[in-house]
């Protein structure tokens, strides 16, 4: 995926869209945020390419932040994406992982009717405590990775990726956050308290190759089956990147919390290596996802993906 308009240096952007992470609906549009690069770019799904919104500029004006700059930790690794129905339309609420203090951010966007955004910008450490201090969902590391609007509920993924910290191990798990109380406090956060993370759920993903599967995104199917991306990375914690072994693509059991997956595969068969990092349906059909890839690798461009869903697993859910 690449800029329409190509580079622009005096917004410190790249050509290409970097660390793809998340992607949503906007009309007929792909919205894509990246975990290292301060743009949303609004995507055209038929060509890949996109127009890019700039949020906030960093120290010294960077919008990139990667280790040959030296300054990835300040980056806002943002990492889930979440469409909120709003009186004018919908609403775009993009949220940082949670790893590093820079990353508990949460990012606001909406457009209007001439393709403008509005993009809000709303610190969020209290929150973030809040779902660190919930040992059952944040785990050793917290890792916020996919969200999901469901019925003036949101609900938040963590990826377990991260490092065992003494008795406290990585997890994959989600938990439950009323959206009017988390946009009273973000909008007011002097007198509003955050809301507090309820109905915590574990989920075992299984393995490929050895290597444990962690969420990366999740989205809504037929019928309000939650379907999710999970990436077989051996990061050895929750802010470095590791030897990925491939990705899956899978449905959540309700009742036991087991997910029921199939590993992605290339169009000839052989395993897809790469790591999906954002997922969404198709508007056209039910057995299709679009997906987006993180390379890991500042200098390639995030690839979008058409993904096909098909097998016990999918029809199952």
């Amino acid at each position: 995926m690449r800029y329409a308009a190509g580079a622009d240096p005096a917004h410190d952007r790249p050509e290409h869209i970097r660390a793809a992470s998340g992607l949503a609906w906007v009309g007929s549009r792909l919205a894509v945020i990246q975990d290292d690069a301060s743009f949303i770019a609004l995507v055209n799904a038929e060509n890949g390419l996109a127009d890019a919104f700039p949020l906030p500029a960093g120290p010294g004006g960077a919008r990139q932040f990667d280790d040959a700059r030296g300054n990835k930790a300040g980056k806002l690794d943002l990492e889930a994406l979440a469409i909120i129905p709003a009186s004018d339309g919908m609403l775009l609420a993009a949220f940082g992982s949670g790893s590093l203090a820079p990353r508990e951010t949460v990012v606001l966007v909406s457009f209007d009717g001439n393709g403008n955004a509005n993009i809000d910008m709303r610190p969020a450490s209290e929150f973030y405590a809040l779902m660190q201090r919930a040992g059952d969902f944040a785990g050793s590391e917290m890792n916020v990775e996919g969200a999901l609007y469901l019925n003036e509920t949101l609900r938040l993924f963590g990826r377990g990726n991260g490092a065992v910290r003494g008795k406290l191990r990585p997890v994959n798990a989600s938990c439950d956050v009323s959206w009017p109380a988390l946009r009273s406090y973000l909008e007011r956060p002097m007198s509003v308290g955050p809301p507090v993370p309820a109905s915590i759920s574990q989920y075992d993903l299984g393995a490929l190759d050895g290597v444990p599967l962690g969420f990366t995104d999740v989205a809504l199917g037929p019928g309000d089956i939650v379907l999710y991306a999970a990436a077989a990375e051996a990061s050895p914690d929750a802010t470095r990147d590791g030897e990925v072994r491939g990705s899956v693509v899978g449905t959540i059991a309700a009742q036991s919390g087991v997910g029921r997956w199939a590993r992605v595969r290339e169009e000839n068969g052989a395993p897809f290596m790469g790591k999906i990092e954002g997922l969404t349906m198709t508007t056209e059909h039910t057995d299709r996802a679009f997906a987006v890839v993180d390379a890991d690798d500042h200098a390639t461009a995030s690839d979008l993906l058409e993904v096909r869903l098909a097998g016990p697993w999918w029809n199952a859910g």
